[in-house]
């Protein structure tokens, strides 16, 4: 079965940094591309940014200098470093699995993530 599992969720202040993490099994992950999207209340789940197979990065405008995104192919985790967090990021974070060509893609679970003084 493929599992795709984020962490590092949480509640974080204004100008604070988290990292999420998110692990997948099942798949060869070395061949993925991983996308990070959120979904704040009210609003339409958005692409944040992704990081292609050989390891190349794109953000949406708005996170552009603060967030990071990064993989491990050795141990099957692509990361969002997240830092100088605003109110606007609070959202639930969910990273994709992007597959290629037929290949299907896997959604993770989510993980809240509250900035908040």
């Amino acid at each position: 079965q493929v599992q795709v599992v984020e962490s590092g969720g949480g509640l974080v202040q204004p100008g604070g940094s988290l990292r999420l993490s998110c692990a997948a099994s099942g798949i060869i992950f070395s061949i993925y591309g991983m996308g990070w999207y959120r979904q704040a209340p009210g609003k339409q789940r958005e692409l944040v940014g992704a990081i292609t197979s050989d390891g190349s990065t794109n953000y949406v405008d708005s996170v552009k200098g603060r967030f990071t995104i990064s993989r491990d192919n050795a141990k099957n985790t692509t990361y969002l470093q997240m830092n100088s967090l605003k109110p606007e990021d609070t959202a639930v974070y969910y990273c994709h699995a992007e597959g290629r060509g037929h290949l299907r893609g896997y959604w993770g679970q989510g993980a809240q993530v509250t900035v908040s003084s």
